[in-house]
């Protein structure tokens, strides 16, 4: 996924210029907002949405030229080309970006760490925990991912011969496989945070008046 301009990591330790600890924790506070949105803003998983978007459209067109070999359709000769080219051009770029976005990722969390390593300010750092864009990826992850299992089995098991061309098959369960392994990445987006949350920040506090 493209990313937007990453924080800058801090400085070492030789080159901090921060007159005091007010200072310190403001420049810090704003490093950390800007990885948390960059990490779990809701434009991300839009964004990862648009690319099984098109790496759908870039399977549909890969599948077109086996529906008129099976009729053995004369055109299938121009079209082969020209679906595998332009099914390839929509397909691959969408892959390149989910995988950059997953880098991204990996990078903004180490840049998080060494934000949070500076100092300690949990009545800021709480704010980390976003359980609300956590719980969104996860519901909506699980929902693409069930949806996604359900057109494979579907496309499968209820193909009928004479009907359904090996070409609709192939669609319905590319397709299928697409949705699943797009849920299956902000399900395990969603439960990596939650887990580097527990780790890094500590278990969330106890609602008021739940303990005396």
């Amino acid at each position: 996924m493209p990313r937007r301009t990453l924080p800058p990591p801090p400085p070492p330790a030789y080159l901090r210029t921060w007159q005091d600890r007010n200072a310190l924790l403001h420049d810090r506070g704003m490093a950390l907002e800007a990885l948390r949105t960059q990490i779990l803003g809701v434009h991300r998983i839009l964004l990862l949405w648009l690319f099984a978007l098109g790496c759908v459209v870039g399977w549909a067109l890969l599948t077109v030229p086996l529906e008129m070999i099976e009729d053995h359709d004369v055109m299938a000769f121009v079209m082969v080309p020209l679906c595998a080219v332009l099914g390839l051009g929509a397909l691959v770029p969408c892959v390149i970006g989910v995988v950059v976005g997953i880098r991204s990722d990996r990078k903004a969390r180490e840049l998080t760490d060494s934000w949070l390593a500076l100092d300690s300010h949990p009545a800021s750092d709480s704010a980390l925990r976003s359980p609300g864009l956590s719980l969104c990826w996860l519901l909506s992850s699980l929902l693409v991912c069930a949806l996604g299992l359900w057109a494979s089995f579907a496309a499968a098991a209820y193909a009928e011969p004479g009907r359904d061309s090996y070409s609709d098959v192939a669609l319905g369960m590319g397709t299928g496989l697409i949705l699943w392994l797009t849920g299956l990445i902000g399900i395990t987006k969603a439960v990596g945070h939650y887990r580097w949350a527990i780790r890094k920040l500590g278990p969330a506090p106890a609602a008021n008046g739940a303990h005396r």
